[in-house]
């Protein structure tokens, strides 16, 4: 294959963007990162690493100047420098436009009323005076209160009793989303790939599952155990919501369904996603193929899944700090359909986020059977 002359830049150097580069590794395409760490995950395989902060209008500016098209790998980074580089013609996938309504819990909530989108009864309130003031128009006895900005991972959500409010001892950390809480949800991801032509497509639904703790993804697998009713709903609704944002991009638009069975949107992530990792071997078309070809104005890919998957996240352990590597290394490669990626950190945390393992086999019943011995063997040491 010829190599592309454009440029590719990405705002971030994490683990998302070293596995887009990875992908993009068969067609010979150049890219540039930026990232406050030179040595970032994606250092191994971008062509060149600027080294500056996320918010950074002018590191920003330096990258666009490099670079035909940019795209990022998290949400909190400057958008209004964004905006006003693709005001001036720079191709930015997704849009800063999109990417604002993103970065403000408040404004995703108002989005999906706007555009009528099922989505879990909320208001919102700039302190905690506001939110005892209004916390009666919600059902039930808990409250999910979020951060409109900043919250990521798990991280700038709380449950809060209506009692704990009442009496005084719990305060917001300042403007939030006020949602109703739902008992024994169930949680699901549908990956949905725009054109810049409006074309949309959507991967299979994925059934996940998260650490209590750290409110981070466990464990998924797909096609999800539900019925083909409930699945062709989830996907419709995932498709009408990115169809709202009239933009390019790959998202993942995070789904709840309640006791009652109702599907309710709960968060749109405008990037690869962690409940996609497993398209990388799962799917004709990996989440991480389909953004490059979108970003290169290309085709859209074949989105079908070859076999079932699981992903299981490799995530520190409580009490983990430093130097690690994996255990049962050995024993993991050597079952078939188990493929390890590991994301080029440096040091290990309680909670990050080191590695991924994808596991496939040739029905859901395999699938569980294999996925729960590879559990058991995931983890690391420190050493």
């Amino acid at each position: 294959m010829l190599p592309y002359t454009s440029k590719i830049g990405i705002i971030g150097g994490g683990q998302l963007g070293k596995m887009l580069i990875e992908a993009s590794r068969p067609w010979n395409i150049e890219y540039v990162v930026l990232e406050n760490d030179s040595k970032c995950p994606a250092w191994l395989v971008a062509s060149e690493v600027i080294e500056g902060g996320l918010k950074d209008a002018g590191k920003i500016q330096s990258l666009a100047e490099k670079c035909d098209v940019l795209t990022y790998e998290i949400e909190h980074i400057n958008a209004e420098a964004l905006l006003e580089i693709e005001n001036k013609g720079k191709v930015v996938i997704p849009s800063a436009r999109i990417l604002q309504i993103i970065q403000d819990k408040g404004l995703q909530k108002d989005f999906y009323t706007a555009h009528q989108l099922p989505t879990a009864d909320y208001f919102l309130a700039t302190d905690t005076a506001g939110i005892i003031e209004k916390m009666d128009s919600l059902p039930g006895e808990k409250l999910v209160v979020k951060q409109r900005k900043g919250g990521y991972d798990g991280k700038g959500v709380d449950i809060v009793s209506k009692e704990e409010l009442r009496a005084g001892n719990w305060n917001t950390p300042g403007p939030c989303v006020v949602e109703a809480f739902h008992e024994n949800i169930t949680e699901y991801s549908v990956i949905v790939a725009a054109d810049r032509h409006g074309n949309l497509v959507s991967y299979e639904l994925i059934e996940m599952y998260f650490n209590p703790l750290s409110n981070l993804v466990e464990f998924l697998f797909s096609p999800a155990e539900v019925s083909p009713d409930l699945e062709a709903e989830c996907r419709e609704i995932a498709l009408n919501a990115i169809k709202a944002f009239h933009g390019a991009g790959l998202f993942a638009v995070e789904l709840f369904v309640t006791n009652d069975a109702r599907v309710l949107v709960n968060e749109i992530a405008p990037r690869p996603h962690n409940s996609g990792h497993h398209t990388i071997e799962g799917s004709y078309t990996s989440q991480f193929e389909q953004l490059n070809r979108i970003l290169l104005d290309l085709p859209l890919g074949d989105t079908g899944m070859i076999k079932p998957s699981a992903m299981i996240n490799l995530v520190g352990g409580e009490g983990q700090s430093g130097r690690y590597r994996l255990k049962n290394e050995r024993e993991l490669l050597d079952i078939p359909g188990v493929y390890v990626h590991l994301y080029n950190k440096a040091e290990i945390r309680p909670h990050r986020k080191m590695g991924h393992i994808t596991v496939m086999a040739e029905n859901l019943s395999a699938l569980m059977e294999k996925a729960g011995k590879v559990r058991n063997l995931s983890g690391f040491e420190v050493i």
